[in-house]
């Protein structure tokens, strides 16, 4: 049945997103690999049941700003500056690596330059939700490796929105790529000016007076993230940039752990509708006809990855084993290269083919570097009883 109204989608996609998610688990998958699979099923290209056209853009424009909103407010400043470290040079040095693998392969295919680009970029990173869900909480909290692991993590966050404010600069294709540039080397100051301020001698003193009332510290949260994307979106930037804006700018305040921590339900709602609409635009004929760069891509990632990872920690004091188990966990590409070519595709710098290939490598690699995990270090999913860790 064709469902056209918002609660019949809903419904579809969440309780779709549960039972997969359950096949998931059983067999020790990451969860967002079934929120892709069901917008496969689900989507245009599949059962056709979710595949009004604007509703899946709404719902993918839904879910990247509160995720955006919510990866800055997990990212201050004094935060990153205390966990970088020596990390830094393994991660911008793994990131040159890394794009000329993503944009070596596309470029020898015959694609063009600009999507060999932003393949390279697309690539670059790893998965913070796959890299966090693997390690054991004891491990993330209290030991070296979830030190490392976090430490880079951080780092290649801070350089995929680097990223993304770049290619959201050439949204708007009726404006030339240094006019885009432009508008966001002026706005984005201005807006964030403004973000800062408005934190700094609006919200602290609300949140100071009213902090006993939670659900208005939840209404104010959602409030600001919206208020000031629709800001960024006014003055030339994009409803994301504005959301993550949002987000730094209300990570500096006191209360900002506090404001995470109960919005993270919403975020593993939002996740569910991002992915899901991940899947929806995947067309599996079309990936059929890229599958041999598609296989290619995720073979030199999971390969190189892991060596990379290893060689440059090695290389700066990490013990062989420390290094390889963080290249293993480190070993895939990212939520975030989703995102990428999402936005890429929206800024008319990505084909359609180029986009399958980014997407259906990243799922991919999602899938193989999870299984690498399990088997061989603690995690809570892991499949042998020794090494599962909660």
């Amino acid at each position: 049945m064709p469902s056209s109204g918002i609660i019949e989608s809903f419904f579809l996609i969440f309780t779709g997103a549960a039972l997969l998610a359950t096949v998931a688990l059983y067999t020790r998958q990451p969860v967002l690999v079934a929120y892709i699979a069901v917008g496969c099923l689900l989507g245009p290209h599949g059962f056709k049941l979710v595949s009004d056209a604007r509703l899946l853009a709404e719902i993918a424009e839904f879910g990247i700003i509160f995720l955006l909103f919510l990866v800055g407010l997990d990212l201050p400043p004094n935060k990153l500056k205390h966990m970088a470290g020596k990390t830094l040079l393994t991660a911008l040095g793994s990131t040159g690596v890394f794009f000329m693998v993503g944009f070596s392969i596309m470029f020898a295919f015959g694609f063009s330059l600009g999507e060999a680009v932003v393949t390279g970029i697309a690539v670059t990173f790893s998965s913070t939700i796959i890299g966090i869900k693997l390690l054991p909480t004891t491990v993330l909290h209290h030991r070296h490796i979830g030190e490392i692991v976090i430490s880079l993590l951080l780092i290649q966050d801070l350089l995929a929105i680097s990223a993304l404010l770049i290619l959201a600069g050439y949204g708007d294709a009726a404006t030339s790529a240094l006019s885009g540039l432009g508008t966001v080397l002026l706005a984005l100051p201005l807006v964030s000016l403004v973000a800062f301020a408005g934190v700094r001698y609006f919200l602290l003193p609300l949140i100071k007076r009213f902090d006993a009332f939670h659900e208005f510290i939840f209404l104010l949260a959602l409030g600001w993230c919206l208020g000031i994307a629709s800001l960024a979106a006014f003055a030339g930037l994009s409803l994301e940039i504005g959301a993550f804006i949002a987000g730094v700018a209300l990570a500096t305040s006191p209360i900002a752990q506090y404001i995470a921590e109960n919005l993270r339900p919403l975020r593993d709602f939002f996740l569910v509708l991002f992915f899901f609409s991940v899947g929806a635009e995947l067309n599996i004929g079309l990936l059929m006809n890229v599958l041999l760069p598609t296989v290619l891509l995720t073979a030199a990632l999971i390969v190189v990855k892991p060596g990379v990872f290893a060689f440059l920690l090695t290389h700066q004091g990490e013990t062989k084993n420390t290094s390889w188990e963080v290249g293993f966990r480190l070993g895939q590409a990212s939520e975030f290269s989703l995102l990428l070519s999402y936005v890429a595709i929206s800024a008319s710098l990505l084909g359609t083919e180029a986009a399958h290939i980014i997407q259906g490598a990243t799922v991919l690699t999602l899938v193989i570097s999870s299984y690498l995990v399990i088997f061989r270090y603690p995690s809570p999913i892991a499949l042998s009883a020794k090494l599962r860790r909660d």
